[in-house]
């Protein structure tokens, strides 16, 4: 009787599991390492989150409270340096660096600074922060502007006002406020292209606003006739 072969694609074919053994003796001791290093880097972050991160966040935010009780009361030394029991916003941030609270007490410490007269740290700090909330980051901006100003560097406030003005459309309180602030020191520095652009935003989309009421004034003392 003569002997049945299988078809010559079946002989050529691997059994599944020897596939997988040749693979492993080839490629397991790399693959090994990568699930290592996979393993120690999330498992590295995860107790970073957990026993470091979050706790962190928590502690900073819960120092917050005196702090920004000091702020709102006007007592700025105390908001900024604390007393002898509770961190004010300078030891938050060194304290609790990476935290959202830290970031928070950027904006804090630097409107003091500014309260204070101090205009270089005002900038140093207000510069650290950053707000995904655009009526927040606007004052930021503005705040910023604020801070070149009293330092006379005019360029420099004029565009962090021209930043604060454009950055939310949609707020109508700020935006033409610090719009007009920047084509004021634009004018005030030759720059009268720049001050029109910064005009006719506060005529098109705040024309309701404070400064909308008499912003063609402005806008005549440059050359543009109302209506134009």
């Amino acid at each position: 009787m003569s002997e049945i072969k299988r078809p010559a694609h079946l002989e050529a074919e691997k059994n599944p599991i020897e596939k997988f053994q040749q693979f492993w003796e080839q490629n397991g001791k790399m693959l090994s390492t990568v699930l290592v290093i996979l393993v120690l880097v999330v498992g590295g972050y995860l107790g970073y989150k957990n026993w470091i991160k979050d706790p962190n966040e928590a502690k900073a935010t819960e120092a917050m409270f005196r702090a920004e009780e000091y702020f709102k009361m006007d007592s700025t030394r105390l908001a900024l340096n604390g007393d002898n029991v509770n961190a004010g916003f300078l030891k938050i941030i060194s304290r609790y660096s990476g935290t959202r609270a830290a970031n928070l007490a950027s904006f804090y410490a630097g409107s003091c600074y500014l309260k204070l007269g101090d205009f270089n740290n005002a900038v140093k700090y207000l510069k650290d922060f950053s707000s995904s909330v655009e009526q927040v980051q606007i004052r930021a901006f503005g705040l910023l502007g604020d801070a070149y100003s009293e330092l006379n560097k005019r360029s420099e406030a004029a565009d962090q006002y021209k930043k604060a003005g454009t950055y939310f459309e949609k707020d109508d309180l700020f935006s033409p406020e610090y719009l007009f602030r920047a084509g004021y020191l634009y004018e005030s520095m030759g720059k009268n292209q720049e001050a029109i652009e910064m005009y006719r935003i506060i005529k098109d989309k705040y024309p309701a606003s404070q400064r909308g009421y008499d912003i063609d004034k402005y806008l005549a003392r440059l050359g543009v006739i109302a209506g134009k």
